[in-house]
């Protein structure tokens, strides 16, 4: 719609609501993007509404008007929740049309996160995305520049950046920042997430090959359920529930959960706005298109700064090492009086952790379509790294792998026709 039809209907509500003596009952679609009603109450249409995208139902302060899946079993099951009243596509593209929609859920695989992110922001839709953001670097770059360009809110969903108690540190990770901020640490640090100390890397996420093709269930639109991926016959194990096991998907253990763990490491550092110049591992070669398991993933930073995603290690392995100092899980240190001393320097910058009020007041959120789309890139290299099978530098300002044609078609894979960005 042009700025002049939205000004001009604006225009004619505000004269009609003075006419009825102020009542403002008004939907939100009819008042147009970001121009809420006083009486609104924001309303979502969600796109997957199998396990994940059920979690999504009663978030405060939203009501749910539409839902979208390629499986009439999860339609099912979603209406016995939502009612008979809620609208229901197969389509995602008409779920996002709906003029009385304000946010689109995105809860499908991740093969299908970066189109669809991408479509409900040319809408006017403002989006909440499931993590990883993007199956790669480059969709990624798409979803952060459709969402810039169209002025949406965008919230990435995972929540550990502003979490009450971060994986056993029996702290907020504002607290973490805070001492990572203080310098009492010194520079640079290295992070290491690791398995023995409370990070499940979900190893058993792993993909099997030479599965036989199987009758496709009438339940399902399997063509719309791979989408932008490439066909490959059916197979239960290659969808529903399993599907992270497969690199057309989505990245194993570290595509679901890299996000999680990565995204607050890269916060309390300050590196929102950067990525590493380098990614080793140390993992048996993978399958093409199974995922398999890896030990060690090792980013390395301009600064010297270091994460690193450890699949073994020891239960007394320290969170953070610094050269004055660590930080051992339960927010403990080997440095003397280190709470004590931290209570004299400046808390971190607040977050805007409501999304509703994001959406309302058009705030950024915390965790936006720009520092997670850095945070995703941390997963995309890892990821890249594994299946290529060896170290790989990085420019954090062209994002792109440094002379390495192999690791670079993945930044860019083929999209099948006609599921394009």
């Amino acid at each position: 719609m042009s700025s002049n039809l939205k000004n001009s209907r604006r225009t004619f509500l505000k004269g009609s609501l003075l006419a009825l003596g102020g009542i403002s009952i008004v939907p939100r679609h009819v008042l147009g993007k970001g121009h809420l009603a006083p009486s609104d109450h924001l309303t979502k249409g969600i796109i997957g509404v199998g396990g994940m995208g059920r979690g999504h139902f009663n978030y405060a302060g939203t009501k749910t008007v539409a839902i979208c899946d390629v499986d009439t079993r999860h339609i099912g099951i979603a209406q016995e929740t939502l009612g008979k009243n809620v609208k229901t596509f197969a389509d995602y593209r008409d779920l996002i049309q709906l003029p009385e929609v304000d946010i689109v859920h995105i809860a499908t695989p991740p093969h299908w996160h970066g189109i669809m992110a991408a479509d409900a922001a040319r809408e006017g839709k403002d989006i909440w995305c499931e993590k990883p953001m993007t199956r790669t670097i480059g969709e990624g770059k798409k979803v952060m520049e459709a969402v810039k360009q169209h002025g949406n809110i965008f919230r990435l969903n995972t929540w550990f950046r502003f979490d009450s108690n971060f994986y056993g540190m029996n702290t907020e990770v504002k607290n973490i920042k805070k001492l990572v901020d203080s310098g009492m640490l010194g520079w640079p640090l290295k992070v290491t997430v690791g398995k023995l100390t409370g990070f499940d890397w979900k190893f058993y996420w792993v993909g099997k090959t030479g599965l036989n093709e199987m009758p496709i269930p009438k339940e399902l639109d399997y063509d719309r359920w791979l989408g932008p991926a490439p066909y490959k016959p059916y197979n239960e194990h290659r969808t529903h529930g399993t599907f992270r096991g497969y690199w057309d998907y989505d990245g194993g253990g570290l595509g679901d959960m890299g996000q999680h763990y990565l995204d607050p490491v890269q916060y309390f550092l300050g590196k929102d706005n950067t990525s590493p110049v380098k990614v080793e591992v140390d993992a048996p070669q993978q399958h093409p298109e199974a995922v398999g398991t890896w030990r060690k993933i090792t980013y390395t930073y301009e600064d010297g700064c270091q994460i690193i995603l450890d699949g073994e290690g020891t239960t007394e392995a320290p969170y953070i090492a610094g050269p004055n100092g660590k930080l051992y899980r339960g927010f403990k240190s080997d440095i003397p009086n280190m709470e004590r001393k931290l209570a004299q320097f400046p808390e971190p910058t607040p977050q805007v952790t409501d999304f509703v009020d994001a959406v309302k007041n058009r705030k950024k959120f915390a965790l936006n379509e720009q520092n997670g789309f850095r945070s995703c890139t941390l997963v995309n290299m890892g990821l890249a790294a594994l299946r290529v099978n060896r170290t790989l530098n990085f420019d954090p300002v062209k994002l792109e792998f440094i002379n390495d044609e192999g690791a670079n078609r993945l930044i860019n894979q083929p999209m099948r026709a006609p599921y394009t960005i």
